[in-house]
């Protein structure tokens, strides 16, 4: 498998992770997350000579479609990507989370919306779309799977010891069985190696948290009892 690489771009004030993936045999990146550090993202596109092959937002919360609209304009050719279940949240700022935050941030509208089981082909990637709702409505997350070691750019559902938060807002579009359930049906069954790239904090893989992550072994061990 060709050499690749992720630049992360942490922004304030949320500790949000961005990501730009680009091949040194290529001409061509794609950006998942742009947060409020779009700056700093143009220009590792620009040192590193790369055009934007696309955006790709993992949901809609202000934190990882902040710097939607300053790539789309360095970069109107590119196609801004999010789950079908998530697109309405682009153009609401209550439901995006920016009004409440006292920032409100509207995104431009989505070129195209995908859904669970759907694949992507850019800047020589293939990502496989898995959607795992319950901290959005429609999140996605982007595995790429012919990769190796195989890695999972996953947004706000699943971090190193913890996962995406659902007790707050009162929006019943975040719900932790929906969230758990998908995060065992379909990343716990992800090979031991496969890396995961969060929103927040730290690189970490599905070995990892499938062994000491507390919401998994938790999950798993109820719902064992439960069907025993």
């Amino acid at each position: 498998m060709a050499e690749f690489t992720i630049d992360v771009v942490e922004s304030a004030p949320y500790a949000q992770m961005a990501y730009v993936l680009w091949r040194p045999d290529r001409s061509d990146a794609i950006v998942v997350d742009p947060g409020f550090d779009a700056e700093t993202i143009l220009e590792l596109l620009e040192h590193d000579g790369k055009t934007l092959a696309a955006i790709l937002n993992t949901h809609g919360h202000v934190d990882h479609i902040a710097g939607n609209a300053a790539l789309k304009a360095a970069h109107p050719q590119a196609p801004l990507i999010i789950g079908r279940g998530d697109s309405p949240l682009l153009a609401d700022g209550a439901r995006n989370l920016s009004l409440s935050y006292g920032q409100p941030v509207l995104s431009p509208p989505a070129d195209r919306l995908v859904d669970d089981g759907d694949r992507l082909e850019f800047a020589g990637f293939s990502l496989l779309v898995r959607e795992i709702p319950g901290h959005s409505p429609g999140s996605v997350v982007y595995i790429l799977d012919a990769e190796e070691p195989p890695a999972v750019l996953g947004g706000d559902v699943l971090f190193a010891g913890s996962i995406g938060r659902t007790d707050f807002g009162g929006d019943p579009s975040r719900d932790f069985e929906v969230l758990m359930s998908g995060i065992v049906a379909k990343l716990m069954t992800l090979a031991e190696e496969t890396l995961i790239y969060p929103g927040h904090g730290g690189v970490t893989t599905i070995g990892a948290e499938r062994q000491s992550n507390p919401f998994v072994r938790d999950y798993l061990a109820r719902t064992s009892r439960r069907d025993a």
